[in-house]
């Protein structure tokens, strides 16, 4: 951790990761080859939580945000980007298992009525054997992972920098994970009392991040513009929306195309089961998490172009996915090996920006991929460390 301090170098480095259920194995595919190009330079023990000052993640993304930030035994990370995928493989089916019983042979609306379309048991056993009794605090770098408390009506920002002034937010990481993987209609919310350093409990009635930020990218940004804002030694003497400074790599886990899968003349017959659920997904979902994600890349694509800045973030996402591929919940072994070949894909693919006249992406001019772009941020990464650790006290 010596080398950590953003103070000591000349950056402040993110990774975010959207929301998206099973589809967070097209992020997998993704970090799995980023960490591949860090290993390249700096051996095989680099692992993605060595390089990121902060990681944020939502739902399915604050899921692998703790997989990859929480510590082993011995004191590094608990899982490598490339077991991610398999971790999903073996997994998924389970989470998001077909219901048995009396309530199979109901269409899905009336089943939707009796309920969350699944229980979460699984989840919540495998997340809280993985992750045991371990804390926020016990992260090895920065993360930050919203949820929705619906009792309050207020979001709930589980982050390492707001732990430092609001210990009752010092939460078990499975509790965490558990809540913003909440996705209304899909899993129950959850509720749990806290009970901080000084003994205090306090009580969380959570939902889904994706309520708050699918894309947790601008959160993530905001929570070290606040610690620029409050003198955190760590952060040196950085502007707070210094963002030319900023180094953020935002992982998207696909949708559907968007001129295709819903239009107005069938949504303008809908009624309250249409929305919550309408030819194998959930509309009303569907709209509030593109929304929020398009609307984060918009602005944070204004930002980093206004201070010309562009070289210094990377957005990867795909929004063409068609049929099962674009669902949260379908995990047939067909579904999710197609989903690794989706993040294959957009690893050949060209890089995209945000045209901001019109609010689309579009193919950079030149002929990079995405693969070549994540491995120049590979060894921006890895010079940032290298500087930062022949700066610290101990070099």
């Amino acid at each position: 951790m010596e080398n950590k301090p953003p103070a000591r170098g000349k950056l402040v480095t993110i990774l975010s990761l959207d929301g998206g259920g099973v589809r967070g194995i097209i992020a997998g595919v993704i970090l799995a080859r980023l960490e591949k190009e860090l290993q390249e330079l700096d051996g095989e023990g680099a692992r993605l939580a060595d390089y990121f000052d902060v990681m944020a993640g939502t739902s399915t993304g604050g899921l692998v945000t703790a997989m990859l930030t929480a510590p082993n035994e011995l004191g590094r990370p608990l899982f490598a980007a490339k077991e991610i995928v398999p971790f999903y493989m073996e997994h998924s089916p389970k989470i998001f298992s077909q219901p048995g019983g009396w309530l199979s042979v109901l269409p899905m609306p009336p089943r939707l009525l009796s309920g969350p379309k699944y229980d979460g048991k699984y989840l919540h056993e495998l997340l809280r054997k993985l992750l045991g009794d371990k804390r926020l605090h016990q992260t090895l770098t920065n993360i930050v992972i919203p949820t929705f408390d619906i009792k309050k009506l207020n979001p709930t920002i589980f982050s390492s920098y707001k732990i430092l002034t609001d210990p009752t937010l010092d939460a078990k990481l499975s509790d965490i994970c558990i809540s913003t993987s909440a996705a209304p209609t899909f899993l129950p919310s959850h509720y749990f009392v806290n009970e901080d350093i000084n003994g205090k409990k306090t009580e969380f009635n959570l939902i889904d991040g994706g309520v708050t930020a699918n894309n947790p990218t601008l959160v993530a940004m905001t929570a070290v513009s606040k610690q620029i804002i409050m003198n955190n030694p760590d952060m040196g003497n950085m502007n707070p929306l210094g963002y030319d400074h900023f180094l953020v790599v935002s992982i998207g886990t696909g949708s559907a195309k968007k001129e295709e899968k819903y239009n107005a003349t069938k949504s303008s017959k809908w009624g309250i089961l249409s929305w919550l659920y309408e030819d194998g997904s959930s509309p009303i979902i569907d709209c509030y998490s593109e929304s929020s994600s398009d609307m984060v890349h918009y602005h944070i694509s204004v930002a980093f172009q206004a201070l010309d800045s562009q070289e210094n973030y990377l957005r990867i996402d795909d929004d063409t996915l068609e049929g099962d591929t674009s669902s949260l919940d379908i995990s047939t072994k067909a579904n999710l090996e197609n989903l690794v070949k989706i993040g294959e894909k957009m690893l050949k693919n060209r890089v995209e920006k945000m045209n901001i006249e019109t609010g689309k992406y579009e193919p950079v001019p030149d002929d990079i991929t995405n693969e070549q772009e994540l491995k120049r941020f590979a060894k921006i990464l890895s010079d940032e460390m290298k500087l930062r650790k022949s700066r610290s006290p101990t070099a």
